[in-house]
């Protein structure tokens, strides 16, 4: 099982490496050629391809093959390849696969092999689609390593590669500044959670004496409190910046400057996934430090009311995605901060599935429109009819509307957050205090609400009306549209999986409640479109329309308190450095080069000068001897 997860690692790693040296030496090997008039090669002609996707391929199967054994036999599986001694804490090399590692492994592999499939038509006929493809295979790799990992600085080493591999896909298309900003920003921002959560893990490793998942996990509860609850406060830093939670949230949007395929990847099954992941593998370490929980609680209703309120207003359709994102993270997070961490995984895995079918659907879309604003879009679903049913899909579990996908999920959190309100203290798995929890709850039942409202907006918006472009409307290219169909079967029946443990079952009372606050939502949200098809439901939102498209000002706040400062600082500093420390330097130079002119005169290369000066010391010689005799 340990090898089946090793493989399941190694592949991807294997065919970043081989897609940067081989990739477009094995295209010509292979004799493909772009086709006339597309600038695309062949897929089974394409040699990074071919090195991306049957990699990829084999890594789904063996996690497959691994989801199934554990389904069958389940405990956990851990293998250690080496012990590295450090002189005091020694740091394990090793994997562990359990039921956890086990789904999350194979979301990761389903979501990876749909994206670099997608992208070969995406990406087509891109002179840097080899590097592109090498970078996603990496940061699957990274991710799969996150998942597999049994010791906290095994998954740190994944934790850091994902960062930097984030880093060059989202500024892939380098050359527009806009991208390249995205990138930098969304490197500085996770970088500063990361401090934390490099701290945090060595608190907690020296703390319980290891650095294994399963010393530590053991030893949580046996910690000294404080150390337990500055270790969790100091990993959820490293939570918020990875899973873009507030107030470490502003680079998920920017982020969306890249390739939609990348937009995919990062917002559904890698990087953001990995801090609710982290949160549900450590999950003893945080249920022992109740004020993280609190914590936890606090910045997932924040994330998840504040983003849905943004998407509300937004103008860009991947922009509406990806707040939409970081609203289903705070969800997540709101779960695992009530002890729900079951349904929170649950609705991770199905956050997988409908939100990379939403993403590569909206690619689609933004294909054939040559647009991502709302506003260019109307009438699509008569030509696109593929990806119409497919984005349906996505929409209809996104909103939570049964039976998809969604429903499932989001109920079980809603279910756990009023349980934990309702019969709290002694009756819940978590100590959170009570205010918290209704907090928690009552700021689900608002995102139910919002969620249906920004989502029927977007639908309605793109695929009702009249059109509003003059492009043709037809059908995305058959790879990108096949993969969005394959993608809307999991999306909508990924939920009758969890049927099984009665957590994760649909609760009448909770259900009812979510059906009625949805149906609500998008009800409020037909009425306003329908007055006027042609004309943006957001606008009825009137003077508070511009506080939700800047997401309530947070970037203007940072730009002011942070980003203004610093660059005024650096200002100082160089002009410190031009006329202080610089112009030391340069007026010693001056001062030498003056002397040194001084004290070449009499070295001026001219005979007839060297002759005088002797002539003429002879003379002083002569007469200061006659003189002095």
């Amino acid at each position: 099982m340990i090898w089946l997860a090793s493989l399941t690692v190694l592949l991807p790693f294997l065919a970043a490496f081989a897609g940067m040296l081989l990739g477009p030496r094995l295209t010509r090997l292979l004799g493909g050629r772009p086709r006339e008039g597309s600038g695309s090669v062949p897929p089974l002609r394409n040699g990074p391809a071919l090195i991306a996707c049957v990699p990829i391929a084999a890594s789904l199967a063996f996690a497959a093959i691994i989801a199934f054994t554990v389904w069958r036999d389940p405990g956990e599986r851990t293998g250690t390849l080496t012990t590295i001694d450090t002189g005091s804490v020694p740091i394990r090399v090793a994997l562990q696969v359990d039921g956890l590692s086990a789904v999350v492994a194979l979301m990761v592999c389903c979501v990876a092999l749909a994206v670099q499939v997608y992208s070969i038509t995406y990406l087509g006929g891109d002179r840097r689609y080899s590097s592109y493809a090498a970078f996603i295979s990496m940061f699957t790799a990274a991710m799969l390593l996150v998942v597999f990992a049994g010791d906290l600085i095994v998954l740190y080493a994944g934790w850091e590669v994902m960062g930097v591999c984030s880093y060059f896909l989202i500024g892939h298309h380098w050359e527009d500044r806009a991208n390249s900003r995205a990138a930098i920003k969304a490197f500085l921002v996770t970088r500063l959670g990361d401090v934390g959560f490099l701290i945090g893990i060595l608190v907690l490793g020296v703390g319980a004496g290891t650095f294994s998942l399963d010393g530590v996990l053991a030893k949580a509860d046996q910690l000294p409190h404080t150390t337990v609850t500055v270790a969790a406060l100091l990993l959820l830093a490293g939570v918020a910046g990875k899973s873009a939670q507030f107030p470490l949230h502003t680079w998920l949007p920017d982020a969306m400057a890249g390739p939609t395929p990348i937009s995919a990847l990062i917002h559904a099954a890698t990087m953001v996934a990995a801090g609710v992941y982290v949160v549900a593998r450590l999950y003893a370490v945080f249920v022992a430090a109740p004020a993280a929980l609190t914590v936890l609680g606090v910045v997932a209703v924040i994330s998840m009311a504040g983003s849905a309120l943004a998407a509300l207003a937004q103008d860009d359709l991947k922009r509406v995605l990806a707040y939409s994102t970081i609203s289903q993270l705070g969800v997540m997070a709101a779960g695992l901060a009530v002890g729900g961490d079951t349904a929170a995984i649950f609705h991770l895995l199905t956050h997988g599935a409908f939100k990379a079918l939403l993403f590569l659907s909206a690619g689609c879309v933004i294909v054939v429109a040559g647009s991502n604003m709302l506003a260019h879009y109307g009438g699509l679903r008569r030509g696109m009819p593929v990806t119409f049913w497919s984005m349906t899909v996505g929409l209809a579990a996104l909103v939570g509307i049964p039976p998809f996908s969604g429903w499932f999920s989001k109920d079980s959190v809603i279910e756990a957050a009023q349980h934990s309100a309702l019969h709290g203290g002694d009756h819940s798995a978590v100590d959170l205090p009570a205010g918290v929890a209704w907090l928690v709850y009552l700021g689900l039942l608002l995102t139910v609400g919002l969620t249906a409202a920004y989502a029927t907006r977007a639908w309605l918006m793109t695929f009702f009306g009249e059109p509003r472009g003059s492009y043709e409307i037809r059908e995305a290219p058959r790879i990108m549209s096949w993969t969005v169909a394959a993608l809307a079967v999991p999306a909508a029946t990924l939920g009758f999986f969890g049927l099984g443990a009665d957590e994760l079952r649909p609760h009448v009372g909770s259900a009812l409640l979510g059906l009625l606050l949805a149906a609500l939502g998008a009800g409020a949200a037909y009425v306003v479109w329908n007055r006027d098809p042609a004309q943006d439901p957001a606008h009825a939102l009137g003077r508070l329309l511009p506080v939700f498209a800047r997401a309530f000002y947070v970037d203007d706040l940072y730009a002011a308190v942070v980003v203004r400062p610093v660059l005024a600082l650096a200002r100082y500093v160089v002009d410190i450095d031009s006329r202080g420390i610089d112009a030391t330097v340069v007026g010693s130079a001056r001062g030498a080069r003056r002397l040194g002119e001084i004290l070449r005169v009499p070295q001026n290369g001219n005979a007839q000068t060297y002759l005088t000066g002797l002539l003429a010391g002879v003379v002083v010689i002569v007469a200061g001897v006659v003189i002095l005799r």
